[in-house]
């Protein structure tokens, strides 16, 4: 990494239109983040035709306060870098189109970064510029790193045992612990985004209400969070009075405000603890020296305190500002693989809205 290297990066993968600047992988210099949780929150999820023409309105403004922000001028950026993989298609085109756009206009380098890999790297995020005040970790991951990596699409354990040297260990056969949250909600007639939701229901309710199912798995550090939901409807239905053909979305009317919150408890504990075994399992087993939670499911207080009581290490949290989408993570990650990678060609860059760690690491680069 060069002397005072700043990378613009632009984030739109799902329903936020992000911008931020970073100076040497560590200094974040701006972070402007405009969410569309509003908007989606009465459709009970992102509609991708809905959060496409949304980021289109708002991109340039994005990206134009970022560079304000951090008092930056185009001659000050030396490279952009942009998420093209994975995520909703159009929402992707929009910010790979703003990117390619103006790499061509101010000859800067573009670099492609995936979304997942980038959630990591909001951990080593040290520093800050003035005004921005987030409680940053105090040092960043030490190597071999392992990075439990959980939001709305993803549940994954990778070790990393170098920048851009990683192998993704353990992954959900099924739903991602954010979609658990988000299916939870809805049954016991919580709004979306779920993960939020539960949460402070959660604190209102009795964590050990109900016992939930962890499920079994012949993969030693994958997860399952199915049965665990599908648990939650049956235990719902029946304490309602209801069998099992009786339909999901009719049970909110029937439930009152002692059941959603016990049922919100028992549900986080378990799911939480689900993450929390096998990320222990994998610790005992690996002997990292850090480990860090990524993601948005990585705001989820519940889990900061089991894993923290769990691990027999200290853990530096990113701050939950930096746990949802943001930019920051993809200029940060931009800082580390620019000397491990060549710069797209901004005339001929492809979105992969379905490509995953596991291809990348196989494919030995993005």
């Amino acid at each position: 990494m060069k002397e005072r290297m700043r990378v613009l990066g632009i984030e739109s993968s799902c329903d936020e239109t992000a911008a931020a600047v970073v100076e040497d992988g560590k200094r974040l210099l701006s972070n402007v983040i405009n969410s569309q949780i509003d908007i989606h929150a009465e459709y009970g999820g992102v509609v991708p035709e809905v959060a496409a023409r949304s980021h289109l309105e708002v991109v340039n403004p994005v990206i134009n306060k970022a560079l304000a922000d951090a008092n930056c001028g185009w001659k000050d950026i030396d490279a952009i870098a942009v998420t093209y993989a994975p995520g909703l298609i159009g929402s992707l085109l929009v910010g790979s189109l703003a990117a390619r756009t103006l790499a061509v206009i101010h000859q800067k380098p573009l670099y492609k970064i995936h979304h997942v890999e980038a959630h990591v790297y909001a951990n080593f995020i040290t520093e800050q510029a003035q005004g921005i005040n987030l409680t940053l970790p105090s040092s960043a991951p030490d190597f071999p790193m392992l990075a439990l990596i959980v939001s709305g699409g993803h549940s994954q354990l990778v070790y990393f045992r170098a920048h851009g040297d990683y192998d993704l260990i353990g992954q959900t056969q099924d739903d991602a612990v954010g979609e658990a949250f988000d299916k939870v909600a809805k049954i016991i007639g919580l709004p979306y985004p779920g993960g939020p939701s539960i949460a402070k229901a959660a604190a209102l309710g009795d964590p050990e209400a109900y016992q939930l199912p962890i499920a079994k798995l012949s993969g030693r550090y994958d997860f399952s969070f199915s049965g665990l939901k599908t648990a939650v409807l049956r235990t719902v239905q029946r304490e309602v009075g209801k069998d099992f053909n009786f339909p999901s979305h009719e049970l909110p009317g029937l439930v009152n405000d002692k059941l959603r919150h016990n049922i919100a408890a028992s549900f986080q504990y378990t799911a939480i603890k689900t993450l929390v075994d096998k990320t222990l399992r994998a610790y005992d087993d690996l002997s990292p020296a850090s480990v860090i939670i990524a993601g948005g499911v990585a705001a989820n207080l519940e889990l900061r305190r089991q894993l923290s009581e769990a691990l027999p290490t200290p853990i530096n949290y990113a701050p939950i500002q930096l746990c949802t989408d943001n930019a920051a993570m993809i200029a940060t990650l931009a800082c580390y693989r620019i000397p491990l990678d060549q710069a797209a060609n901004p005339r001929d860059f492809e979105v992969q809205p379905s490509l995953s760690m596991l291809s990348l690491s196989q494919q030995g680069a993005n």
